[in-house]
């Protein structure tokens, strides 16, 4: 949809971390056709924000020093959130991508992957659990 894999990139991490700040702003149903709704509904904005406002325009306002403590805050927190989901065993890190990822379902995922589904919910469970532990210990 964006036609930059640098900004779907930029998409992809901004709709993990919505999702990782307010996990209960999922309320039931198919997950995956939530997450992908997040994410299609973000780069639609991307999009109307393009159609304002152009690339290759320069803002008239360039934004204050916050705006750009935030941005950067936001590159180190996802540079934070990649190098723990590398740290984490193949058999989690795996699942966890295709599910956050690339939107498919815990079903899809042990079909693809050929693992009982169980098994697929648990190394999810124990990987994003291993995830929160390692970014917490990485604020600290």
């Amino acid at each position: 949809m964006l036609d930059d894999s640098m900004a779907a990139e930029d998409l992809t991490q901004a709709v993990f971390l919505k999702l990782w700040a307010d996990p209960d702003a999922f309320h039931g149903g198919n997950f995956g056709a939530w997450i992908a709704r997040v994410a299609r509904n973000r780069a639609l904005d991307v999009i109307r924000a393009r159609s304002v406002r152009p690339e290759g325009e320069f803002p008239i306002d360039l934004g204050s020093d916050d705006d750009l403590d935030e941005t950067v805050l936001a590159k180190i927190e996802g540079e934070r959130v990649r190098a723990a989901l590398r740290a984490l065993p193949d058999e989690q890190r795996a699942p966890i991508e295709l599910g956050f990822f690339g939107g498919i379902t815990h079903e899809e995922i042990a079909r693809r992957t050929g693992t009982p589904l169980g098994t697929v919910k648990t190394r999810i469970r124990s990987g994003l659990r291993k995830l929160r532990e390692a970014l917490e210990a990485s604020a600290a």
